[in-house]
C-alpha cells in the first residue's frame, strides 16, 4: 500500500535500481543466509540472481506499491529453484567466514543454523518467510506457491523438528 495515498497505487516516482540495491541488498543477503543454512557464499550467488531477475523487469517493478516485497518473493523462489537443480557443483561447508559476533550466544546461533540448513528446502524458507521475515501465513503462502494450510503445517511439522534438536543439543550448549 502507497503511504501517501493510503490506496494500492503508487503516486510517487520510481526508484533507480542502485538505489534499491542500496537500500534493501543487506536485506535481501540476511534473509538469503538464513535460507542456506548459513553458507555466505551461495547465499551472495542467490542474491545475485534475484537482482538480475529484478533488473530485468525493473522498469514495471519499480512502479509497484512494494518492490522490496518483490524483490523478497524472487529470492525465496531463486532459492527454491536452485535446490531443485542438481546440477550444482558446489558442495555446503561446515566453516562460517569469521566475523565479528555482538551475539550473546554465537554456539546457540551456529547450532540454529546448523538446525536450519538440516530441513528441507521448503519447510526452511517457510520459517525464514513466517519468523525472520515476519510475514504473514497468506503472504508467505503466495509467495512460495502454497496453500495457507500448507504454511501452516509447514511450520508447525518444521518448529517440532527443531525444538526436539535444540532439546538434544541444548544440554552440549549448557556444558560447553
Amino acid at each position: 500500500m502507497d503511504q501517501t495515498t493510503g490506496k494500492g497505487t503508487a503516486l510517487r516516482e520510481p526508484l533507480e535500481f542502485p538505489d534499491f540495491v542500496a537500500a534493501r541488498g543487506r536485506h535481501l543477503l540476511r534473509t538469503a543466509f538464513l535460507l542456506t543454512g548459513g553458507d555466505a557464499y551461495l547465499a551472495e550467488d542467490l542474491v545475485q540472481e534475484a537482482l538480475g531477475r529484478v533488473y530485468r523487469k525493473w522498469r514495471r517493478i519499480s512502479r509497484m506499491a512494494n518492490p522490496a516485497g518483490y524483490a523478497q518473493t524472487v529470492l525465496a523462489n531463486t532459492f527454491l529453484s536452485y535446490r531443485r537443480r542438481r546440477s550444482s557443483t558446489e558442495r555446503a561447508t561446515d566453516t562460517f567466514p569469521e566475523t565479528g559476533a555482538s551475539d550473546p550466544d554465537p554456539a546457540l546461533r551456529l547450532t540454529l543454523l546448523r538446525m536450519l540448513g538440516e530441513l528441507p528446502a521448503v519447510d526452511r524458507a517457510v520459517l525464514v518467510l513466517r519468523f525472520w521475515e515476519d510475514r504473514s501465513v497468506e503472504e508467505t503462502a503466495a509467495a512460495l506457491h502454497l496453500s495457507p494450510t500448507a504454511v501452516r503445517s509447514r511450520s508447525s511439522r518444521a518448529l517440532v523438528r527443531m525444538r526436539e534438536r535444540l532439546g538434544e543439543d541444548s544440554a552440549a550448549l549448557l556444558w560447553s
